[in-house]
């Protein structure tokens, strides 16, 4: 298991940040893993919505957002459905 001193450290030796594996939790997008960097705070996810009379090119898409939980510190990173978020 890597601590957070430990992937630091290895960000710091490879110029750049390690994968992580992350799962989401709640909402529409409940069980899927996935892989990041960075450790982002809060992850969008967008689901495409079928449109009638739209204008040409016109998309819409129904948006979730999904919320780090920061008591988790190892894999898989845990972000929990947030209903409230616009």
């Amino acid at each position: 298991m890597l601590l957070m001193d430990d992937m630091k450290a290895m960000r710091d030796m490879a110029g750049v940040e390690p994968w992580e594996t992350a799962v989401l939790f709640g909402g529409p997008a409940d069980g899927v893993r996935l892989r990041l960097t960075g450790r982002p705070s809060v992850l969008q996810v967008s689901h495409p919505c079928r449109v009638e009379n739209a204008p040409d090119g016109m998309q819409i898409a129904a948006l979730h957002i999904y919320r780090r939980d920061l008591k988790v510190k190892s894999e898989p990173l845990r972000y929990g459905f947030d209903g409230v978020s616009p």
